[in-house]
């Protein structure tokens, strides 16, 4: 009997112990789980802010210009300037390809879409700007067309800049339209000299050389070259107005090559500048505070703060600040001031005379700091309200 209660005594420990040692088993096995899922989260968790490191590093300015493509209209490189124009993005690291464009002579922008998802997944976007750019040639004779037009002569539906750049946005709608060409000073120099030899040309004798000249004269007006400085800035300023397109001008296709790679550089570095811009803080009154002010450990960079604190205040100028710093360098020296002061009037009108200058020589003007803004200075400094209205 003894013998059959320890036997049975050593299978109930035996059972007790497994089911021990099978529940520390699961228990482990759980714990190995756990550590697993965390480690894979935490895993997860730096690749995307790898990703979105990577992300934030493609939109800034000397990075971003990796992820831009330049699509140049093939028929601009049959331009007298085209090679130029390519050379100048090729020797600025720019990767370009030549496309068929909507516009001929054209050239368009695409970014690559880098997403801050983990996933890599190459993604091109077109970019809203598109630049044109016109032959010498055919911009006179718009400008011609428009001068002509202007005169009420309207024989024909003959092309201007303004229904140039209506049909351009037709063809490529959303895009925000540049246009841009080489060689109008040129042109303007050429008729400068060609007006200078006619007046040194002897008298005219007879009626064969009077002839002569009216034929050539009217040949000139005929082919709708002999445009004037004038005529071109009527034609532009219509542009702007109606279409708000402006074109640029270039002495030679080696600065519109330059331009072309400046203005890469900005369609690249728009995003970057847009969020940048973006701060959501309306009392920046400059754009150098969205970088703020750098203060070192021997306190140099403090002045500028305090002047940028009297700034916050509403209708407070730069000229303003600067006055009130130049009397009190400091908070600190201010507080002091005011608890020199015998009374509350005294202490609310004690930056009033402060003098403020603006602009220099016979255009320099004075005026106080006034006692409407030494209030609520005053206020500001030594209230303890913090529901205080300043205004």
């Amino acid at each position: 009997m003894a013998q059959v209660l320890l036997e049975t005594r050593r299978q109930t420990k035996s059972k007790s112990s497994q089911k021990e040692k099978g529940a520390t088993c699961q228990a482990a096995w759980q714990r190995r789980k756990e550590r697993e899922a965390r480690r894979r989260q935490q895993e997860e968790e730096k690749e995307r802010k790898r990703a979105l490191a990577k992300a934030l590093k493609a939109q800034r300015p000397g990075e971003c210009q990796k992820y831009i493509t330049v699509v140049l209209d093939p028929v601009l490189l049959q331009m007298e300037g085209g090679a130029e124009i390519l050379k100048a993005l090729q020797a600025a690291n720019y990767s370009c390809v030549v496309e068929n464009q909507a516009v001929p002579c054209s050239i368009t922008w695409r970014r690559k879409t880098v997403s801050p998802q983990v996933e890599e997944v190459d993604e091109w976007t077109e970019e809203p700007n598109v630049l044109v750019l016109l032959r010498l040639e055919e911009f006179l004779s718009m400008v011609h067309n428009y001068k002509q037009e202007a005169k009420g002569c309207t024989e024909g539906q003959k092309e201007t800049l303004q229904s140039y750049a209506a049909r351009v946005m037709e063809k490529m709608p959303g895009k925000i339209l540049a246009l841009a060409l080489a060689g109008v000073e040129n042109y303007f120099r050429s008729l400068r000299s060609r007006s200078k030899k006619r007046l040194r040309e002897p008298a005219v004798i007879g009626n064969q050389e009077e002839e002569q000249r009216k034929q050539r004269k009217k040949r000139v007006k005929d082919s709708g070259l002999e445009i004037t400085r004038m005529n071109v800035e009527e034609a532009l300023v219509d542009l702007q107005l109606s279409k708000r397109v402006q074109v640029s001008f270039f002495d030679s296709w080696e600065e519109l090559g330059e331009y072309v790679t400046m203005f890469s550089k900005a369609v690249a570095e728009a995003p970057f500048k847009r969020a940048r811009e973006n701060t959501g803080f309306s009392f920046y009154l400059e754009k150098q505070w969205c970088g703020g002010v750098k203060v070192d450990s021997s306190g140099k960079g403090l002045l500028e703060v305090w002047k940028r604190q009297i700034q916050q205040f509403n209708r407070v100028s730069r000229e303003m600040a600067e006055a009130i710093v130049s009397a009190y360098p400091s908070p600190q020296l201010l507080i002091q001031a005011y608890s020199r002061c015998s009374s509350e009037h005294e202490k609310e009108n004690m930056l009033a005379n402060i003098p403020v200058h603006r602009g220099d020589g016979v255009t320099a003007t004075s005026r106080r700091i006034g006692p409407e803004l030494s209030r609520r200075i005053y206020l500001q400094m030594t209230s303890h309200d913090p529901d205080l209205c300043l205004d």
